[in-house]
């Protein structure tokens, strides 16, 4: 895999933590396991695109007061959505 930072080809797809603001700005929560890239090369660890996407249209189209202050990426994505699609997107 190619670092999107750097260009190295021996970046690698791993897991790591991350902390997102809730799309009404009341708080921010960690989200445990997260895909992402890793890149020892250059020292980056990111999120793709599709990855961000996810992230941001999930939390868009669930309800919030659900989720504790950590949640797992799987967990996060197995809430139940209160509408099919983001449809601001």
């Amino acid at each position: 895999m190619e670092c999107m930072w750097c260009q190295d080809i021996n970046a690698y797809n791993d897991q790591n933590i991350v902390y997102w603001e809730l799309p009404d700005g009341t708080r921010s929560i960690e989200i445990l396991n997260t895909p992402c890239v890793i890149c020892k090369n250059c020292g980056m660890e990111y999120q793709e695109e599709s990855i961000i996407n996810e992230i941001e249209d999930q939390l868009v189209l669930i309800n919030t007061n659900q989720i504790e202050n950590s949640i797992s990426f799987e967990e996060l994505m197995a809430i139940q959505r209160l509408l099919k699609k983001n449809y601001f997107r």
